[in-house]
C-alpha cells in the first residue's frame, strides 16, 4: 500500500476506533489523531503514513510544550495503532529516531506522574458526614460509596444501569459490561457487601428509592427544580461532584479527582495488609505491581530501622 492509495486519512482511525471494544480509548485516541493531524497540516506534512522525522519533531513540540510524559506516551500509541490499521505495520512510530526522542523526553521530563488523592475510607466517611440530607445528597453518597467500594472507574458508573445490579443475601453483585481491563467485553462481576461502618448498598438503595428509578441509568442528572433527568451522568460531572464534596470538607478540591473513589479502595484495602491477590480481583489490575502505585509510601515506614528509637 503506498500513500497515493490512501484517499481519507481519517479512514484508518475511524477503522481502529471501531474495532476497539473500550469507549474511553476510542475517545482519548480519536482526540489525539486529530490534534496529530492538525499539526501535520500546519507544518505541511503528510499524517498517513507519517515519516518517523515528523513523529520526532511532533513529540518534541508537545515536551516543549508542557505536555506530561504519560500523555506523550498515550499520543505515540494512537499514532501507532492508526498507521497499523491503516496497514503501515512497523508503523513509523517504531523507528529508532522516535524511540531515542521518547527516551530524551522521559530523562528530560521524568517519568514521575501527578496522582490525584485517594479518598481512603476513613477520609471518605468524613466527606460523607458533610452531605446535606437532599435528594442530590443522596445521589452523591451513592455515587461515593459505590464506585468506592466497587473500585469502579468513573466510566464504568456512569454507564451502570439497574438490571446491572444483582440481589444478593449478603449483598449486591454489579455487572460492568465492559471495562478498561476487558477489551474483549465478555463483562465482570464484582460483589459488594452491604457493610457495617459505609454501608454502601443501604446509600444505593436510599437513591433509587428517593429518585423512584427502577429501570434505566443510575446516576443521573438534577435539574434546579430537583427533578431527576432520564440521561446518565457523564465522567466529568462525576469529577465535579467528587471535588464538590471534598470541598465541603474543608479540603483542597484540587487535588482528588473522579479516579479518587477507586484509589481510595486500593489505598485502604493495601494499608489494611489485604492480600494484594485480593485487592486487584476488585480492582481488576492484571499486574500486582501497578498496586504499588497506591501504596501511598506508607509502607515505607513499617519495620523502619529507627522506629524504635527515633
Amino acid at each position: 500500500m503506498t500513500s497515493r492509495e490512501i484517499v481519507d486519512p481519517m479512514a484508518s482511525v475511524r477503522a481502529y476506533l471501531a474495532a476497539s471494544s473500550s469507549s474511553s480509548t476510542r475517545r482519548a485516541y480519536a482526540s489525539d489523531w486529530a490534534d496529530f493531524t492538525t499539526w501535520c497540516s500546519q507544518i505541511l506534512e503528510q499524517p498517513l503514513p507519517a515519516l518517523p522525522e515528523t513523529i520526532a519533531r511532533y513529540l518534541a513540540q508537545l515536551a516543549d510544550g508542557g505536555s506530561k510524559t504519560s500523555t506523550i506516551q498515550r499520543r505515540i500509541a494512537a499514532l501507532a495503532a492508526a498507521h497499523r490499521a491503516a496497514g503501515f505495520d512497523p508503523p513509523p512510530t517504531s523507528a529508532e529516531g522516535v524511540r531515542a526522542t521518547m527516551r530524551g523526553i522521559r530523562r528530560t521530563l521524568g517519568a514521575r506522574q501527578t496522582r490525584k488523592a485517594p479518598t481512603t475510607a476513613e477520609l471518605l466517611g468524613r466527606v460523607l458526614h458533610n452531605l446535606p440530607k437532599t435528594l442530590q445528597g443522596l445521589r452523591d453518597r451513592a455515587i461515593l460509596l459505590v464506585s468506592f467500594a466497587a473500585a469502579l472507574r468513573r466510566s464504568e458508573l456512569v454507564a451502570l444501569h439497574v438490571h446491572h445490579i444483582e440481589r444478593r443475601p449478603r449483598g449486591i453483585v454489579i455487572h460492568i459490561a465492559g471495562s478498561k481491563t476487558d477489551q474483549e467485553g465478555k463483562g465482570e462481576q464484582l460483589p459488594v457487601p452491604n457493610g457495617r461502618q459505609l454501608r454502601p448498598v443501604d446509600a444505593l438503595d436510599a437513591w433509587l428509592e428517593a429518585a423512584g428509578i427502577t429501570e434505566g441509568p443510575i446516576f443521573r442528572e438534577i435539574d434546579r427544580h430537583g427533578k431527576v433527568g432520564l440521561t446518565p451522568l457523564s465522567g466529568r460531572s462525576i469529577a465535579r461532584i467528587v471535588k464538590r464534596a471534598v470541598k465541603a470538607c474543608g479540603l483542597d478540591e484540587s487535588i482528588f479527582s473522579g479516579h479518587s473513589m477507586r484509589a481510595g479502595f486500593v489505598t485502604t484495602a493495601l494499608a489494611d495488609k489485604q492480600d494484594p491477590l485480593k485487592v486487584a480481583k476488585i480492582s481488576r489490575h492484571k499486574k500486582i505491581d501497578t498496586l504499588r502505585i497506591y501504596d501511598r509510601k506508607e509502607a515505607d515506614f513499617d519495620d523502619h530501622a529507627g522506629g524504635g528509637f527515633l
